[in-house]
């Protein structure tokens, strides 16, 4: 492999990984998707676990930046505003990623034990506000879910990047109750 080895086996993986999932893709499929040998594979990545963490670290890198910016503003409606806005730019960027691995086991098991579970839980908060009352957990869970769903389905697929976020920013504040700016 040459010197993009590393990518050439990221991009294999993710393709394998929509393929069979990362439950049914072997670090052999990837090596064989690529026609080197196994070996090849383990020199850059010792586990598939290993494998799947690389694939999904851009995306997860995101999050702790997506909450500060979000904490440093002003009001608890702005603060809300930018998280909303912060997560729906991460599902548009990394639709892809999401349909392949947003509902797979081993991948929710990797990022529980990801160190920016912690970012997760603040951008979360950020979208409940403090205290919040059972109608907001669950307008946040749907909203949640539904961005995830968004950006794995096939349907949508059509749609250019800003007029799939463009929609997502309206369905999504409109649900959290949260005027959100046009543009």
């Amino acid at each position: 492999m040459n010197g993009s080895a590393r990518e050439r086996v990221l991009a294999a993986a993710l393709e394998l990984f929509a393929e069979h999932g990362v439950s049914g893709t072997s670090l052999q499929m990837i090596a064989d998707r690529l026609g080197v040998t196994k070996a090849a594979v383990y020199h850059q990545f010792p586990t598939k676990e290993e494998i799947v963490l690389a694939v999904i670290d851009p995306a997860l890198a995101r999050l702790g930046p997506l909450a500060e910016a979000a904490e440093s503003r002003r009001t608890p409606a702005a603060r809300r505003r930018a998280a909303l806005t912060g997560v729906v730019d991460l599902v548009v960027e990394y639709r892809r990623l999401s349909a392949v691995l947003s509902f797979d086991p081993v991948v929710s098991r990797l990022v529980r034990r990801h160190p920016a579970i912690a970012a997760i839980q603040r951008v979360v908060a950020l979208l409940t506000g403090a205290d919040p009352d059972d109608a907001t957990r669950v307008d946040v869970l749907m909203v949640a879910g539904g961005l995830v769903l968004a950006g794995t389905e096939g349907n949508l697929a059509d749609l250019d990047d800003e007029t799939l976020r463009r929609h997502l920013l309206t369905t999504a504040g409109r649900t959290l109750r949260l005027k959100m700016s046009s543009g």
